[in-house]
């Protein structure tokens, strides 16, 4: 009888190692003869997109069921928007006037996180796309708080830079923009919505379309700045046009301060 633990067959590390040990030869140098699974070449070919598509999915699910998250928070802002004691730098000065939200964001992960450590830190883990600005201050509010935040990174041109305040063994970078959403919302026990940009407006519709359409759970969903979002966006306007329904309206709220937030998502009933 095989002892307990003991591998029928060979652990994938241990043939990564072995192959190292091969002699050199024309053959072994040759692409073809390297392993599948350590073949960066071979990985990133276009026929191989839907094993890359499934890495990205299975990565951040398995190391987060290892590090026990249960479920998340949400936050939601833009990269642009600076901290108050920075906001001279910001390029204009209605960005410079948004970096109250920054503020905000930082109260509302930290007073998030407090709550959650004391009930073991598994539920309600603050996840930001770990980026500058508005993401930054909800690390940054987790890490005020003694707790650990999630930060979902995508590689672009630029911003894609994680933030100092991401726990490190939950900071994860991504290639495909969908599998990223899906992990964003996979544990979502609430959303919140800070002002931002495309990114954070395209985070925000996918997220509403599927609570609207039934393909994921209502969950408190809190639009910070009711006067920045009703003058980027007409939600009225689409309900008197019938391409919503007068229903759909109810699916978000506004809110102005953490404290404010906070109060409903713990008042909220599943």
């Amino acid at each position: 009888m095989k002892d307990e633990g003991e591998r029928v067959f060979p652990d994938a590390h241990q043939d990564v190692e072995t192959a190292r040990e091969i002699p050199d030869t024309p053959q072994t140098r040759a692409p073809a003869y390297r392993l599948a699974f350590t073949d960066d070449d071979f990985l990133c070919r276009d026929e191989l997109r839907p094993v890359r598509l499934q890495l990205e999915l299975m990565k951040p699910e398995l190391l987060m069921q290892e590090y026990g998250i249960d479920s998340t928070v949400v936050l939601f802002g833009g990269a642009r928007i600076p901290e108050p004691a920075r906001k001279d730098t910001a390029r204009t000065q209605a960005l410079a006037e948004l970096s109250k939200y920054y503020a905000q964001a930082r109260e509302f992960a930290r007073l998030i996180t407090l709550t959650s450590q004391k009930n073991g830190g598994r539920e309600n883990v603050i996840v930001t796309g770990g980026g500058p600005g508005v993401m930054e201050a909800g690390n940054r509010g987790a890490a005020d708080a003694g707790g650990v935040s999630i930060g979902l990174n995508i590689v672009l041109p630029r911003e894609q830079q994680p933030n100092a305040y991401v726990t490190p063994d939950l900071c994860f970078n991504f290639h495909y923009f969908g599998i990223r959403k899906m992990h964003f919302l996979m544990r979502a026990n609430a959303v919140t919505m800070f002002p931002g940009g495309f990114g954070t407006m395209d985070e925000m519709f996918e997220a509403l379309t599927l609570i609207q359409t039934k393909r994921m759970k209502p969950v408190p969903f809190l639009l910070f700045g009711r006067a920045f979002w009703e003058k980027v966006i007409n939600f009225e306007a689409l309900a008197e046009a019938g391409t919503i329904s007068e229903e759909d309206l109810n699916l978000f709220r506004y809110v102005e301060t953490a404290e404010e937030a906070v109060e409903i998502i713990e008042a909220w009933k599943h």
